[in-house]
């Protein structure tokens, strides 16, 4: 195995998460996969993922590594390729979820519309996950861990399922210190999980007594912004409101762990040249925010 294609495996085993997934996606032996990660591990010098029976994480070694391997492997692409910036030309299909895709998506559509003169976008904003195939969807934003191993993937960041309230809420209520606090205040409800009535924490499970149902992101948070209620929504999906002090993060120390921020595509194999350049131009831009940064998770006012 040359060394180009060693970097090309560990950047499979990365972006899949595991080595059986970086095999079923390079389509080798696992034995082949772990040989090669091996390799590079002794060539670089460094432990490059920590591995458990259940999932890979990168070291910063091994994320560090990623990032380079990247770009470089994108470079050698593009140079045999021989793929000139006019012949990105066509139509590219891309669906997000709603809110994110409003705020975050579109720009880098518009983006990358400048930067290809020659490409068409259609933005497809829908909360239910479409199929890719059936769809003719070209890249996906998926918030999220995926249900669908066939999809290929590259995070772009994350995001926490964070509980928040107004001020003005408050300082009329007592504020919650716990999550069995929860039951005593008036919940704002997806109408997704209006039948559970319940938010999970871990292993515990807090019964909720919602004033309000709704089925809509954005109501919610305008319903706890006028001081309904508190609401659990995504980071991203407050961050505003949370810098603005319309919204306080409660409860920051029982939050779940962050959930991954992907953007997906139904394959690897002969994707055209102007959905390449979309996914490229999209990972740069994306992983820039602010919202999508461990930083931006962890941080901003919480009680």
């Amino acid at each position: 195995m040359d060394r180009l294609d060693e970097l090309a495996v560990f950047v499979a085993i990365i972006e899949a998460g595991s080595l059986a997934g970086a095999a079923r996606r390079l389509r080798r032996s696992s034995a082949a996969v772990t040989r090669a990660l091996a390799s590079l591990e002794t060539r670089a010098g460094s432990r490059l993922v920590e591995r458990t029976t259940r999932q890979l994480a990168p070291t910063p070694a091994g994320l560090e590594l990623a990032e380079r391997a990247r770009s470089l492997l994108s470079g050698y692409d593009t140079a045999v390729s021989g793929a000139a910036r006019d012949a990105v030309r066509g139509l590219v299909r891309v669906t997000a979820p709603v809110l994110f895709g409003r705020k975050h998506v579109a720009p880098v559509v518009s983006g990358f519309l400048d930067a290809y003169p020659e490409t068409q976008v259609e933005l497809v904003l829908a909360d239910r996950n479409l199929d890719l195939v059936e769809e003719g969807i070209d890249v996906a934003l998926r918030i999220g861990q995926l249900a669908e191993s066939r999809l290929v993937a590259r995070r772009v960041g994350q995001v926490r399922r964070i509980v928040v309230a107004s001020p003005d809420y408050l300082a009329a209520r007592a504020t919650p210190r716990r999550p069995a606090d929860l039951a005593e205040h008036d919940a704002i409800l997806g109408a997704v999980n209006s039948g559970l009535r319940e938010w999970r924490f871990g292993t515990n499970r807090v019964r909720l007594a919602p004033r309000l149902i709704v089925n809509e992101v954005e109501a919610a948070l305008i319903a706890a912004r006028s001081g309904r209620g508190v609401a659990r929504v995504l980071s991203y999906q407050a961050a505003e409101d949370i810098a603005a002090g319309r919204l306080v993060r409660l409860l920051a120390a029982h939050e779940p762990p962050p959930v991954p921020v992907q953007l997906v595509t139904p394959s690897q194999d002969f994707r055209p040249a102007r959905v390449n350049a979309f996914l490229d131009y999209a990972t740069a831009a994306l992983r820039a925010l602010a919202v999508l940064r461990p930083a931006a998770v962890e941080g901003g006012p919480v009680l």
